[in-house]
């Protein structure tokens, strides 16, 4: 009876969020991030991103590499999933963009058995220079797919710390390849703990942040004490955004429904521990009521959305999607405030 009774204020506070929501802000990138599926997708797949508010959708292709120490990357096969191919993000970009949402087209690399992409590091120096090679033609082959699909910004990587701290001119000359093919905006997308080292955000549009700061260790988290946590790193961001002139926009943010999740928002495992809708919404509405107002502040891409929105989420997955949960009414309510 709990469970329901906290479900049930939840949503009466996020309709009165939502009543009281009759002053605009400026706008903001309102964005989510797209997961690709097997087929095409039709207007059905897009009237939920409308309804949410969003005014952008990251279009997430994916590369795979076979270990953390392999460098050949396989992108665009015929045994990829129809939305991670070529063929299948211009499918999307057109359909997006013909209900006037824009597009962040964000290729990333898949690991087997999914490790994390920032521990990728190469033990000889031919390698190297064989990665190096792979990725050039996997992101300059999606650049050119940007520029013709007139995608308005490219990611041109995401967490990838090792790769960049050992090969940083490298990188630098990847960007110089990018923008000869693609003339939109350009970001990189950082890990949490890794934006504050990346070297060259200077030839950047945007500083890229994928946003999963630790911002509480208890069980059931509070928007006062949530909110207070965010101060610290907003500070930290500020303060780099102005160093680089740049503002700042988070490629990836968002939390699970689960217990705890605010202490490592970054885990992704799949374990059993209770869900819990209410930390998920509390959690966002802390990061939008910090963040959502900065001018220094470009907006972002919440983590995660699936295109078949009534068969997923709801009251009893703990996963990272909002939808059918109360956090989604948390981010319509903000998205619906600060329109481009």
């Amino acid at each position: 009876m709990g469970i329901v009774f906290r479900f049930l204020c939840l949503v009466s506070l996020c309709f009165m969020l939502s009543c009281s929501a009759t002053v605009e802000r400026p706008g903001k990138i309102n964005g989510v991030s797209y997961v690709a599926s097997r087929d095409s997708i039709d207007q059905q797949h897009v009237d939920p991103v409308i309804n949410l508010g969003a005014n952008y959708a990251a279009i997430m292709p994916f590369g795979f590499i076979k270990d953390l120490a392999h460098p050949e990357i396989t992108f665009n096969s015929d045994r990829q999933w129809f939305g991670e191919t070529e063929k299948g993000v211009k499918q999307y970009v057109q359909l997006l963009h013909n209900n006037q949402i824009k597009v962040m087209l964000k290729p990333q690399i898949w690991v087997w058995r999914g490790e994390f992409t920032g521990f990728i590091k190469m033990t000889h120096e031919a390698d190297w220079k064989l990665l190096e090679n792979s990725y050039s033609d996997f992101i300059l082959a999606y650049a050119k797919v940007a520029q013709e699909a007139n995608v308005e910004m490219f990611c041109i990587g995401t967490e990838l710390e090792n790769f960049i701290d050992e090969r940083p001119s490298y990188w630098k000359q990847l960007i110089v390849d990018i923008r000869e093919i693609y003339k939109g905006k350009l970001t990189y997308a950082a890990n949490w703990n890794e934006y504050e080292r990346t070297p060259f955000w200077d030839d950047l549009d945007y500083i890229g942040i994928d946003a999963y700061f630790p911002v509480d260790s208890k069980q059931s988290p509070t928007l006062e004490d949530t909110k207070k946590a965010w101060r610290k790193y907003k500070s930290e961001m500020k303060t780099y955004s102005i160093k680089h002139k740049k503002p700042i926009l988070f490629t990836e943010f968002g939390y699970r429904s689960i217990d705890f999740a605010g202490r490592a928002p970054w885990t992704v495992d799949r374990v059993d521990k209770q869900v819990n809708l209410e930390a998920q919404a509390i959690l966002t509405q802390a990061l939008f009521e910090e963040l959502w107002d900065e001018d220094w502040f470009a907006g972002g891409f919440v983590w995660k959305w699936f295109h078949k929105h009534n068969a997923v989420g709801g009251r009893d997955d703990n996963r990272f999607s909002p939808q059918n949960k109360p956090a989604e009414e948390v981010i319509r309510t903000f998205y619906k405030k600060y329109k481009l």
